[in-house]
């Protein structure tokens, strides 16, 4: 890459993380170094002693404790040192390894990247599915010192999300990252980052092999005990040096990540690769629910041959449904799209992250005065030559392990289409409100006791921006206000954070919460006053053709459901909380003592199942009352006896509680939904007035 990159190794950030990382690589080596020569002195001298044992006084017992004695350096030097036989290789199960004659334009193009870029072209090239891409390949300590080739690794689901000019942008960011010999000092920090993860977590292999030593004698278990505690000593060092190393990689990789992203807009300009970043979310979100869509469809033994286009089509729905424009048929996110929904003002400077946030990073774009770049829309599917081939190829795979119990039928995309659709719709609320529900919920009050005390403001203002805004903004405020009771409780380790431009220590908050919790109250205030503005209203266009009481009902209805909601999540949360112990070793008595607090609860449970289940307007799925009547039909289930658990009786319980919180879930959304429709065809009926 040209000396002249706007944002290139020179730059003050880089630069001084680049130094951090060194000093943390400096400084474990030499802590290294002092515990390698430590344990060649342990060797030696446990090796003299044990030999000297054992010629001392020649028969089994000193044999076994000779032994055993050069068993203990043995083990503890071999723990400092199987790092270096260790090799990290990367899964390649999922993958499919995609040859030039498969997509003869993308290596033309990938060529042309690392001519620019001057790189290296990768060993191999291979698909996925998911919306990533990235460059590997397999390490070992002789990595620090010998060059290894990367593999490039490209997400079917991210090249069905974007156009060829973005993707290009993508890939030459990847190929950014090793495109510097300076690069080299971030392969350093991440192999000592290996080294040290190797020998804190990555200690299986080892372990057993230890324990078989230990497991031939008693007097060799007992040098093998007196080692176990010398390298948990030296565990707590590393794990000292782990978390320093660790923040300095990080702090470095974020650096990186500015410099690949310089890199690829120089290559292809800025406009491509900032679209192209501003729609990953959108991709990865209709891409889950894609797959999500199909793993309901496992029971009915329906799989798509190709799940690309039910992913466009996913992806295109939900851009549609929020209001995002389209350019050159792509979804076309914005800064400002992105800004209507995201009202936090609150900015933490996360060390632990090794990817600064898209905002920063198109922040650093738009600073950079790079080129803007040209992009004719021209889909990255072009690329790949017989490209629903290579589609069906990466689907069949992504569903390979899947277990189907009858014949399977391929999904065809006229009925996916008609069917997603449907389900599309019946998952939202009208239109016409703005947005304004989606995110909230009315406001409580006593429909009998509330009059009108203002003057009723028309539809557009009821449920304008600046009242939406409001919505976000309460949204935002209660995130803010909870992480910073976090950062003051001690939760977190964050010490100092932005709010509002504003920097902060943590002994500032008692200043600052009470603002924030006062800003909070105001806006729920003033949407509560609006909530009831708005039931006036459509009180009032509902006697105009006499369905005044059956608009009060469903109102009144929903409001006694919230209710209802709000107190049975309350015990299926007290629920889930009194029986978490299952999930750890307990005590035999202490589980017979839980069980018998945890008796009351469950009797409050049974009530609220029932209460649930009597409502005359709640509809519940046959799957979930089947099993909320399996365990009401039990008067009493014993989920332990003598020394272990009931799981039968156990399922059977955590099924009924399970299917109790979906059936909630399901009728507060109708409920609701019921109502708002209500609202919605009594304001079709006045504009057709």
């Amino acid at each position: 890459m040209k000396e002249n990159t706007p944002y290139d190794l020179t730059s003050n950030e880089f630069k001084k993380a680049a130094r951090k990382a060194i000093f943390a690589i400096i400084f474990f080596m030499l802590s290294y170094l002092l515990l390698f020569a430590l344990s060649i002195g342990l060797v030696v001298l446990c090796g003299a002693l044990g030999v000297g044992l054992i010629a001392l006084k020649p028969s089994v017992i000193t044999l076994g404790l000779g032994i055993g004695l050069i068993g203990l350096g043995v083990i503890v030097f071999v723990f400092l040192v199987k790092f270096v036989f260790k090799k990290h290789k990367i899964d390649r199960s999922h993958l499919i390894e995609l040859k030039e004659e498969d997509a003869p334009l993308l290596y033309e193009e990938i060529r042309d990247i690392v001519d620019k870029v001057q790189t290296t072209f990768p060993k191999k090239i291979y698909l996925s599915h998911e919306v990533n891409a990235c460059v590997f390949y397999d390490s070992t300590f002789l990595s620090m010192f010998f060059p290894v080739k990367k593999n490039l690794q490209i997400g079917m689901a991210l090249v069905n999300s974007t156009s060829r000019t973005e993707l290009k942008a993508i890939l030459a960011h990847e190929f950014g990252h090793f495109s510097q010999r300076s690069m080299k000092v971030g392969s350093y920090v991440y192999t000592v980052n290996q080294i040290i993860f190797n020998m804190l977590y990555d200690n299986e292999g080892y372990g057993n092999a230890v324990h078989r030593f230990a497991s031939v004698s008693g007097y060799f278990a007992f040098f093998v005990s007196i080692g176990v505690k010398i390298i948990e000593g030296i565990q707590w060092v590393l794990k000292k040096l782990y978390n320093v190393v660790n923040i300095q990689h990080l702090e470095l990789s974020r650096e990186m990540e500015f410099h690949a992203d310089a890199i690829a807009v120089t290559v292809v300009g800025s406009q491509p690769f900032v679209s192209s970043l501003m729609r990953l979310d959108l991709a990865n979100n209709a891409f889950d629910r894609t797959l999500g869509y199909y793993e309901q469809k496992i029971s009915a033994n329906i799989k798509p041959k190709n799940i690309y286009p039910q992913h466009r089509h996913i992806m295109h729905t939900l851009a549609q449904d929020t209001g995002v424009d389209f350019v050159n048929g792509m979804p076309q996110v914005t800064k400002e799209y992105l800004n209507h929904y995201n009202k936090s003002k609150l900015v933490i400077k996360n060390q632990w992250a090794s990817h600064p946030s898209t905002e920063d990073r198109v922040e650093a774009i738009t600073a950079g005065h790079f080129p803007q770049g040209d992009d004719n829309g021209e889909p990255a599917l072009v690329l790949f030559g017989k490209a629903d081939e290579l589609q069906a190829s990466v689907t069949e795979l992504l569903f390979a392990n899947v277990e189907y119990k009858g014949q399977v039928t391929f999904d065809e995309m006229e009925s996916f289409v008609a069917e997603y659709q449907e389900d599309f719709k019946a998952g939202s609320f009208p239109k016409v409100f703005n947005a304004y529900y989606n995110n909230y919920n009315p406001s409580k009050f006593d429909v009998e006791q509330s009059t009108l005390t203002e003057t009723i403001l028309t539809f557009d203002e009821l449920f304008g921006a600046d009242k939406v805004d409001m919505i976000y903004s309460a949204v935002c405020l209660e995130t803010d206000i909870l992480t910073i009771k976090q950062i003051h409780e001690g939760d977190t380790e964050i010490k100092t954070f932005e709010y509002d431009g504003v920097k902060y220590v943590k002994t500032d908050i008692y200043e600052l919460l009470p603002k924030l919790e006062k800003e909070l109250l105001d806006i729920k205030a003033a949407l509560a006053v609006n909530d009831e503005s708005i039931y006036h209203y459509f009180k009032q266009e509902a006697a105009k053709n006499n369905s005044e009481d059956y608009f009060t009902e469903k109102y009144q209805t929903f409001l006694e459901f919230d209710k209802t909601y709000d107190e049975a999540l309350s015990i299926y949360n007290k629920v889930a909380d009194e029986t978490s112990f299952i999930q750890f070793t307990t005590p035999f008595a202490e589980i017979r003592e839980n069980l018998l607090k945890f008796a009351r609860t469950e009797s409050q449970l049974k009530i609220q199942m029932g209460n649930l289940l009597a409502l005359p307007y709640v509809k519940i799925d046959a799957a979930l009352k089947e099993k909320v009547d399996a365990y009401l039909s039990k008067h009493a289930l014993n989920y332990f006896a003598g020394n272990s658990y009931n799981d039968d009786e156990l399922d059977i319980l955590f099924g009924a509680a399970n299917a109790f919180k979906e059936i909630l879930y399901q009728n507060y959304f109708e409920v609701k939904k019921s109502l708002l429709e209500e609202m919605a065809r009594l304001h079709t009926d006045r504009i057709a007035i």
